[in-house]
């Protein structure tokens, strides 16, 4: 969820000439990253 939100503010961003909005978008996008790997990784120590 993080990841699509942050590629559609950081396209936005672009689009707009915003550097605060595109930079906004790539954290954002990065912290959905770190998310799904945390999760992966909980599935596996769950097993």
């Amino acid at each position: 969820m993080h990841e699509a939100k942050g590629t559609v503010k950081e396209k936005a961003g672009q689009v707009t000439n915003n550097p605060n909005l595109t930079a906004e978008g790539q954290n954002e996008k990065l912290a959905g990253k770190v998310q799904k790997k945390v999760g992966q990784i909980e599935k596996v120590l769950e097993k």
